[in-house]
């Protein structure tokens, strides 16, 4: 154990009070969860550490330092041994970690409880939190400990990036208290206040410019200042730092850099081309032997250089490596360029793939950066993983005509990040028409991994397929190690190739490959393809009539989206509509509005055809069951209008068009719309959608009859979703209703209502008009059964009973109790009521045993049928 990590850092002698963010560290304090989240040099260990040494805490905190790469069980020792001399005492059951690399579950609940049992809250300060690895696993445990310790942790949080604890549940329930980049931004009264620690006085004029120049960022603040102090007039220094950049550089270069010997300039001038800064990268570029050294002195003497944390690598502040790069170009033009073709083969042979082709494309040098990226099996890169923006930035530049095949292929790939397909397929004709000498194994499998994206985004199947078997081909001829380094390759192909049967009307097929697509992901780089592949499922569930299987795929995509903070731009927007077509079906209007929307706000410039068309056709049943048939014809036909559609689109186009014409009342239309599809497609009309489409048309126009000859040609059960068999039940009994055979009619109703009930597929009941009603009406016990069907009834206060009292509850039911209460009524499990609460099993199981006590039940169902007898569903 280091003792260094348990003590509270020293607060700099030079501090800027900061009163209110103490104010909100203290109210923080009192719930489960405060997080001070920010970039380097923004002052959040400052903060923390001037607000635990200042008394302010409910009691007086534990302070633990994280440092990078502390595996998690690594890292649990250490919170046990600061809670240990912080004075929290804890039971001997608890133990310690055994491994270095992970805790036990048993662990974990051992200290949960042992904190729950504390007599006074404990309060934790985890500084640099986000450094701890893996991350998502000390995330887990972390929130697991803070979630059932009942109150007793309390938990301040700093770092760089966003935890991966699931904050929108703490902000959701309230227990959150967030310090950020904009709060930790200096005020005018902040900098006024460092000037003046710093004997400084300048106007109220010269501070705003401050301010405004350095963004409120505390270490800029702080350079300036410093800086200032060795100015002649801090006035004219900061009125020219805000309105001169060239007097700021003579400034640095004769205070900073002059003042420096010739070899620590020489380097300085050298080193400024990276953004990192390592000593033997350093000697690198200066063929000398003497980096340690100087960057060390550089950074004790605050000569605008700092080291990076606790490694080994250096940053110069970016004011002072701009004007170093300016003032290179000008003593020494041409160097800049052979400088980056150094660094950029140092990283390389270093192993740092990004950095190297960074630095390779700023040097102009087009085929080593491309070539890098091609035989180091890291095509898959440019897009997916963190770092696809930075790479396809470097390439930005890159012309579009250059020879080789690597520039040609890393060309295409960069169109494709950017889904314009053809600048993608013109690189890959370049490549196929001059393969050059540089076409090994790494290049075919770069092409072949392209074309199969390239292969989706044109919504070809075949060119889909056949670029996925090359990538097979190729495989077995790449070293083993390098592709376990790879394994976004894997993912993305397989994401494509399910993405691509998905377009084409293959849903069962493509459930197979994309669920080997997310077998594929898990590894640092799969992120995109992970949210990707969840996202396609859920449509093909969808698809597939498989409503829950589409909820849990679509909430497992955005889950994952959150989780590693996706932008808009990287995300397809699957799971939003993938989720809007399930509202839809389960009547619930407002919610399919916001999912279609969110949807198309991240759908990007390009949707594939297959989201284009469920976005129309889900628009389209919202729009008419809102009462706007003709919006839904419009959202139809502008979908179809500019798309080549598989058959499966075009026939499923025309059955939405069809529940439109319905919607306004015209039963022919809705038939012509169904004849026309089957005569131009060559349909036979035995789709289980078409069929059910002109059976309902017919009963509307009138013709029972012939509806009912039409429903007898349906498919067995076997090969028919269960949202289809409902519907033609549904539409069965309404022919019975409507030949006056009431018997049949609840018969078929109730059969209808069975194989609904499991998905909650209430829109049709809705849309078939007052008949399911009365039924319902005159049967009580089938109401009763399926109360499920109208969920949305208001709660009404239990009614007196004849002689005046109330019915036997002894509580009334919490609001949580009455959603766990409904779910149940649908006939949930426990663990689908937790996830469709966001909420614990054991949570949900103690829920239910208040709501037998206060119902006087001991059964599920008991509970579900007196909560009916008395009003409260």
């Amino acid at each position: 154990m280091l003792t260094a990590r348990f003590a509270v850092p020293a607060v700099p002698q030079l501090l800027v009070p900061r009163p209110e963010l103490l104010k909100r560290m203290t109210a923080g304090a009192r719930g489960p969860l405060t997080l001070v989240n920010g970039p380097a040099g923004s002052g959040k260990t400052v903060l923390a550490a001037h607000w635990a040494a200042g008394g302010l805490a409910p009691r007086p905190p534990v302070w633990l330092t994280v440092e990078p790469g502390d595996a998690p069980g690594a890292l649990w020792a250490y919170v046990l041994e600061a809670l240990h001399r912080g004075g929290v005492a804890l039971p001997a059951g608890v133990g310690r970690p055994t491994r270095a690399e992970g805790v036990t579950r048993s662990f974990l609940v051992r200290l949960a409880e042992g904190l729950a049992e504390s007599a006074q809250p404990a309060v934790l300060v985890l500084d640099q939190f986000d450094t701890a690895q893996p991350p998502a696993a000390v995330a887990e445990g972390l929130d697991f400990v803070l979630r059932h310790a009942a109150g007793g942790l309390r938990i301040v949080l700093t770092g760089r990036t966003d935890s991966l604890l699931p904050l929108h549940r703490y902000r959701a329930a309230g227990e959150i208290t967030e310090i950020r980049q904009a709060d930790l931004r200096f005020t005018h009264e902040d900098a006024e206040a460092l000037l003046g620690e710093h004997r400084l006085t300048v106007s109220q004029e010269g501070i705003r410019l401050l301010v405004e120049r350095t963004e409120g960022w505390a270490a800029g603040v702080r350079l300036c200042a410093l800086a200032m102090q060795h100015s002649a007039d801090p006035e004219i220094f900061l009125r020219q730092f805000a309105a001169d950049r060239t007097i700021i550089a003579d400034y640095l270069l004769k205070e900073v850099l002059d003042a420096q010997p010739p070899l620590t300039q020489d380097l300085l001038l050298r080193v400024c081309v990276t953004d990192r800064i390592h000593p033997d990268l350093a000697d690198a570029l200066t063929g000398r032997d003497d980096g340690a050294r100087t960057l060390a002195g550089l950074a004790r003497d605050n000569a605008f250089l700092e080291r990076i944390d606790a490694s080994a690598w250096y940053r110069l502040h970016p004011l002072f490596a701009e004007v170093l790069r300016a003032h290179l170009r000008q003593r020494r033009p041409g160097l800049e360029a052979r400088l980056h073709g150094q660094a950029a083969r140092w990283l390389a042979r270093t192993g740092r793939l990004t950095e190297a082709v960074v630095q390779g494309a700023a040097a102009g040098d087009w085929q080593f950066a491309a070539a890098h990226v091609v035989d180091n099996l890291a095509i898959g890169r440019l897009i997916t993983g963190l770092e696809a923006d930075q790479l396809g930035r470097a390439f930005a530049g890159m012309p579009a005509d250059g020879t080789g095949t690597a520039p040609a292929l890393v060309g295409a790939a960069c169109r494709l990040a950017e889904q314009d397909l053809p600048g993608c397929e013109a690189g890959l004709r370049r490549v196929d028409a001059d393969p050059g000498p540089d076409s090994g194994p790494a290049a075919r499998l770069a092409r072949a991994f392209v074309g199969v994206l390239a292969g989706r985004l044109a919504d070809d199947l075949t060119a889909t397929e056949r670029a996925a078997a090359e990538v097979e081909r190729v495989l077995p001829e790449l070293p083993p190690h390098l592709l376990a380094e790879r394994p976004e390759i894997r993912a993305l192909v397989l994401a494509g190739l399910g993405a691509a049967e998905l377009g084409a009307g293959h849903p069962d097929r493509a459930v197979s490959v994309l669920t080997s697509a997310v077998d594929a992901c898990g590894k640092p780089g799969t992120e995109y393809p992970l949210c990707d592949a969840l996202g396609s499922l859920a449509l093909a569930e969808l698809m597939r009539g498989r409503l829950r299987q589409a909820v849990a795929h679509a909430r497992a995509s955005l889950a994952a989206a959150e989780q590693y903070a996706l932008p808009t731009g990287r995300r397809t927007g699957a799971g939003h509509l993938a989720l809007a077509g399930v509202a839809v079906q389960q009547d619930d209007l407002a919610a399919a509005r916001c999912h279609l929307d969110l949807a198309g706000s991240e759908a990007g410039p390009r949707p594939e055809p297959v989201a284009a068309v469920l976005a129309a056709m889900t628009g389209a049943a919202i729009a008419a069951a809102e009462g706007d048939a003709e919006a839904a014809l419009r959202a139809l036909r502008t979908a179809a209008a500019p798309v080549r559609l598989h058959s499966w689109a075009v026939a499923g186009l025309a059955v939405a068009e069809s529940a439109a014409q319905l919607a306004r009342g015209d039963a022919v239309a809705a038939l012509q719309v169904l004849d026309s599809v089957e005569g131009a497609e060559g349909e036979d009309g035995d789709r289980p959608e078409q069929v059910l489409a002109r059976a309902r048309a017919l009963l509307a126009a009138g013709h029972g009859d012939r509806a009912a000859e039409v429903l007898a040609g349906m498919p067995a059960d076997d090969g028919v979703a269960a949202p289809a068999r409902a519907r033609a039940r549904l539409l069965q009994a309404e022919i019975a209703a409507a030949d006056g055979d009431p018997e049949e009619a609840r018969r078929r109703l109730g059969e209808a209502l069975g194989l609904a009930r499991p998905e909650a597929l209430r829109r049709m009941f809705t849309e078939s008009g007052p008949w399911v009603r009365r039924i319902l009406r005159r049967d009580p016990q089938l109401a009763r059964l399926h109360g499920w069907l109208y969920p949305r009834t208001p709660v009404r206060a239990p009614a007196p009973t004849a002689g005046g009292q109330q019915p036997p509850v002894v509580e009334p039911l919490s609001g949580r109790e009455t959603e766990v209460l409904r779910k149940a009524a649908e006939l949930l499990s426990t663990e689908e009521i937790a996830a469709e609460l966001y909420l614990s099993a054991n949570t949900v199981k103690t829920h239910l045993k208040s709501i037998y006590r206060k119902l006087s039940v001991t059964r599920r169902s008991e509970a579900v049928h007196r909560a009916q007898d008395l009003g409260m569903l």
